[in-house]
């Protein structure tokens, strides 16, 4: 687009350290020229997930020449420059076409270079801070009801109901034809109710709580929650195994043999069913049939949103907003 500015520098949120949220603090780097394949995005807003953290905590490597540690996965924006060839997942691309991206590197900055093929258009419905949020979560929310084979007339007990994964899920599998039951606190029952969905408390009795929600029974299960309530609960309404599907694996549910989603040991990545989710996730919000709650906080105050994020403090899913 002409007159856009393409900008030498940017702010990144980067990990300083490894550690908790406290070693995040932005820094100035510069900007190269995208390359082939490649386009320079101006970030609106940027996803924080569970992935995150755990690179820059070290469990996944601490290898000191990878510091500072560049933070954000999946962000939304406006491309400012394109290199040769940027094809999108949808098509050719060129400056000034409003996208989502995932997966990125860096993506809570200013402006990220990220590969043509990681980026999707940005549907019309979407805040960019909504946008922001909906592909890494929404992309596990689909591997969750392709694992468990979540289809029309099917009744899906969810655990985690409230979680960024949980209240997509919850409303792809409705726009499957699905019947769902889902857990959250109480505060976020109203929430779960609107989006179509039957909400139970988690805790003691959770057992009693779901059958008497679905007296005809379950046909499949998703754990979002990571608990061994969930597991436990799953394990005993839900007659067939494999239509069963953690993304928090355990060794309890290595054990029992239900289906681990994710990147962890013995997990199922599942990249090209992710990959593939990315347009069937746009597709569902232009029909109108998929929301994205988000918690939208300021990229200065990365370190209290990713607390937020990883205490499950915050409703939906969190952003930063540069």
């Amino acid at each position: 687009m002409p007159g856009m500015t393409v900008p030498q520098q940017t702010t990144r949120l980067a990990a300083m350290a490894y550690g908790g949220p406290e070693v995040l603090q932005t820094e100035t780097v510069a900007l190269p020229a995208p390359g082939p394949g490649e386009t320079l995005v101006e970030v609106r807003a940027a996803g924080v997930n569970p992935i995150d953290w755990k690179l820059y905590s070290g469990m996944m490597g601490a290898e000191p020449a990878r510091l500072p540690l560049p933070v954000g996965l999946e962000a939304s924006g406006v491309v400012v420059a394109v290199g040769p060839d940027a094809t999108g997942a949808a098509g050719p691309l060129q400056a000034g076409d409003e996208v989502l991206g995932y997966p990125l590197s860096g993506a809570a900055a200013g402006h990220v270079i990220a590969p043509a093929s990681s980026l999707v258009p940005k549907p019309s419905g979407l805040s960019f801070e909504e946008a922001g949020g909906l592909l890494l979560t929404g992309a596990t929310a689909i591997h969750t009801l392709e694992a468990a084979a979540v289809g029309d007339g099917d009744t899906l007990l969810l655990h985690g109901g409230s979680g960024g994964v949980g209240l997509i899920a919850i409303q792809a599998a409705i726009a499957r034809g699905a019947h769902v039951v889902a857990t959250a606190s109480e505060a976020r029952h109203d929430a779960i109710r609107a989006l179509g969905a039957t909400p139970i408390a988690y805790g003691d009795g959770l057992l009693e709580r779901a059958t008497a929600a679905a007296p005809d029974g379950f046909d499949a299960a998703i754990d979002a929650a990571g608990t061994v309530e969930a597991l436990a609960v799953s394990l005993e309404l839900v007659p067939d195994r494999g239509r069963i599907a953690t993304i928090l694996p355990r060794d309890e549910t290595r054990e029992a043999g239900i289906k681990m989603l994710g990147g962890g040991p013995g997990a199922d990545p599942g990249t090209e069913i992710r990959n593939a989710a990315r347009l069937q996730l746009t597709e569902l919000v232009e029909r109108g049939l998929l929301s994205v709650p988000t918690t939208a906080r300021p990229l200065s105050e990365a370190a209290d949103a990713h607390r937020d994020s990883m205490t499950g403090h915050a409703y939906g899913k969190v952003v930063l907003v540069p």
